[in-house]
């Protein structure tokens, strides 16, 4: 082969990311706007945040995420339509796995660049060592913006599956992280902020505290409406 040509040739290699083939596992959506809110929390979606009920509308320290699932449709999982957004010059991330102890949590990742501009990233954490590593896995409709530190972001995860780790489809320990970018769009070492139960991904309220004065409260008023409904009967 003629030297230039070799010199182009390890150039071109040069520049391939180890490890990492290419993003066309990323699709983006042609909507680039995006304003999340609590509107939901609880009752179509799950949210998770760190501090507890802070608003994510505020612009300020609040990490947090809403996740939004399909009807499960064995073996393929569920879909999971995300929105994710936290105070960071480097990324913000969930995390999804079986057990946080051991094996290997999916992770997917909002950043920007040194220009300000977004990007995202999924990767794969080693539960046992907490290090980091790209993948390939596919996330689509992806939607992000960045202000300053604020960082946001949506979008929806195929075939997510848990069946063959734990005991529901939709079962997942979620943890909410933060970390730097290194060499413009590298990932650097993850930090976490939060990390929840076991949680049922596609029941909205399994992270919802109830309380004994709520039963109370709810004995009462069927007791209430008992009465009322005697009374016009009578």
């Amino acid at each position: 082969m003629d030297r230039g040509l070799l010199f182009v040739a390890s150039m071109v290699m040069g520049c391939l990311a180890p490890g990492v083939s290419g993003n066309g596992h990323l699709s983006f959506a042609n909507n680039t706007e995006v304003h999340i809110t609590r509107t939901g929390c609880g009752v179509t979606k799950l949210c998770v945040e760190t501090p507890e009920q802070c608003d994510p509308t505020g612009k300020t320290s609040c990490l947090f995420a809403s996740i939004v699932t399909t009807a499960p449709s064995p073996p393929n999982g569920v879909d999971l339509f995300v929105e994710l957004l936290g105070d960071s010059s480097g990324y913000v991330a969930l995390g999804l796995t079986a057990n946080e102890t051991e094996g290997t949590s999916m992770v997917f990742i909002c950043a920007q660049n040194r220009n300000g501009s977004f990007f995202f990233r999924s990767a794969q954490r080693n539960n046992l060592n907490n290090t980091i590593s790209l993948t390939q896995r596919i996330v689509k409709n992806i939607t992000g913006s960045v202000n300053g530190t604020f960082i946001q972001c949506q979008f929806m995860l195929p075939a997510v599956n848990a069946t063959t780790r734990t005991s529901h489809v939709t079962t997942f320990v979620t943890f909410l992280a933060v970390g730097n970018v290194t060499n413009g769009m590298g990932i650097g070492d993850i930090n976490i902020r939060l990390t929840n139960k076991p949680l049922n991904l596609a029941d909205p309220t399994s992270n919802v505290a109830t309380t004994a004065g709520s039963s109370a409260l709810t004995s009462q008023a069927v007791m209430v409406l008992l009465s009322v409904l005697m009374y016009r009967l009578s």
